[in-house]
């Protein structure tokens, strides 16, 4: 009887050893991510129940939102940084800790300031976490049709992710309660450190600073500014404390420009602002999701405190717009080939404009069918086809040394329109008119009258990429 090849059996065995390693670092990577793109949307359809339960006002009801994105987007370029010199594999695993255990104390969260301070928490978590996810997936996945397959999985989780954490914010908000979508987070995260620690590499140390000064005075900045927007939809725009936020907010930014030109390794080199047509895209991603920030935070409580419904139909009714969503993000490619990517930004854009717009004709009578599913349609097909042009208008030209910051930069433009946006559009909620919230007819029309200025804002965002963006010759994106 012949000895079977030992040579060809450990080869196989090997093989099979890092294929087996391979996806288990995929499943690791993608998972944290769609983490934290649950835990955006998760929220959403459970602020009604949040708004009920704990006291907030209708104008502080945003902070649940901001003091996330404001905390995730300031610190997202500290975050970078700091996995470059401390190790990506050990600052994955401290945003993972932090994250989690930030997301049990908001679970446990007893009134508004408590769930805030950990919402901002949660948001710095996030922001170390992040940057580490991209980095150690093009450690661990060579060039090529690997990093491709991972890479489109990665992208593929902020689609599922959307729609899942709209339907499970739902589901346990009506079923159990609104605090376990935050629970939830509990064993997910303990499982993902324990498999960091086992199968994440770590990556090459780096020398460098951390930009503390730039970090703190641009979070900073951003946070009193959004404060000072969001206080004069209560207290007016004559409020003492809403001036000194505000002029506040513009001092503090102010001194962020002046110390990045003098910084020896500045957080957000300034000189990426030079280039005309991506100093657009990053202003029109701002407007961008300043105004569609108003569609996913206004049309939960239209959906429940307008048409009654209970929050798993609220979050099942938006799947209209993250399943055209997900498949029009999957079409760019071919279709930037075939028009341009600029033209398709601007199509894009155009067909966002027209959701919004019908959106808001809403009223207290509207049915979903016509009312809102069609819409929502032209809203996800709209937002699929801006967001990855208007990513490639950001990083194109850019120099290798400064292509991780230019990526960042994005993040941050991504998450601080999303807060400024929805800030400037709490005002336009409570400044809707004479009449209060007490029946169904006002809350209507302090929503669509949100909107409308949404849809302005969307309008802003199209003229930026015509005047700065659109282009003859513009790159298009490849297979």
């Amino acid at each position: 009887m012949d000895k079977p090849d030992t040579n060809t059996m450990e080869s196989g065995q090997l093989r099979w050893s890092a294929t087996s390693n391979q996806n288990a670092v995929l499943a690791i990577i993608v998972t944290s991510y769609l983490m934290l793109v649950v835990d955006i949307s998760i929220v959403l359809t459970g602020l009604p129940k949040i708004q009920t339960e704990l006291g907030f006002s209708h104008a502080a009801l945003s902070w649940v939102q901001n003091a996330y994105t404001l905390a995730f987007g300031g610190l997202l370029l500290l975050g970078a940084r700091a996995g470059d010199i401390f190790g990506r594999r050990r600052m994955f695993i401290s945003g993972l800790a932090l994250f989690t255990a930030s997301s049990i104390a908001i679970g446990f969260s007893p009134s508004p300031t408590w769930l805030l301070i950990g919402r901002a928490i949660q948001g710095v978590g996030a922001a170390i976490l992040a940057p580490s996810t991209l980095a150690l997936l093009s450690v661990h996945f060579s060039e090529g049709q690997e990093r491709t397959r991972a890479m489109a999985l990665y992208a593929s989780a902020a689609g599922v992710g959307a729609s899942l954490g709209l339907v499970l914010g739902g589901l346990v908000a009506q079923l159990i309660s609104w605090r376990v979508g935050f629970f939830i987070n509990l064993p997910i995260g303990i499982a993902l450190m324990w498999g960091a620690k086992r199968y994440l590499a770590e990556t090459p140390l780096k020398s460098g600073r951390l930009d503390l000064a730039g970090a703190l005075s641009s979070t900073l900045g951003m946070g009193a500014l959004v404060l000072g927007i969001v206080r004069s939809a209560e207290s007016g725009w004559g409020d003492e404390l809403t001036n000194v936020s505000l002029v506040g907010g513009l001092v503090f930014l102010a001194f962020f420009a002046w110390h990045e030109t003098r910084a020896p390794q500045p957080i957000l080199p300034l000189h990426l602002f030079a280039n005309r047509a991506r100093s657009g895209a990053y202003v029109a991603r701002m407007l961008f999701l300043g105004g569609m920030v108003g569609f996913w935070f206004f049309t939960t409580q239209y959906l429940q405190s307008v048409l009654m419904y209970k929050p798993l139909q609220a979050g099942l009714a938006f799947l209209p717009t993250t399943i055209p969503n997900f498949i029009a993000a999957i079409l760019v490619p071919r279709l930037s080939n075939k028009v341009g990517s600029s033209r398709l930004l601007a199509i894009g854009l155009v067909i966002c404009i027209v959701g919004m717009v019908w959106m808001g004709q809403l009223s207290a009578l509207s049915t979903y069918r016509s009312g809102i599913a069609i819409p929502m349609i032209l809203l996800g097909v709209g937002q699929g086809f801006v967001l990855a042009p208007l990513t490639v208008a950001a990083v194109q030209g850019v120099a290798s040394d400064d292509a991780g910051a230019a990526s960042g930069l994005v993040n941050v433009a991504h998450q601080l329109g999303g807060s400024l946006g929805l800030s400037i559009l709490v005002v336009v909620f409570a400044a809707g008119g004479t009449s209060e919230l007490g029946d169904l007819t006002s809350w209507a029309h302090h929503i669509t009258n949100t909107f409308d200025a949404s849809a302005v804002m969307l309008t802003l965002s199209l003229a930026v990429v015509l005047a700065f963006v659109a282009r003859p010759g513009s790159q298009t994106l490849s297979r």
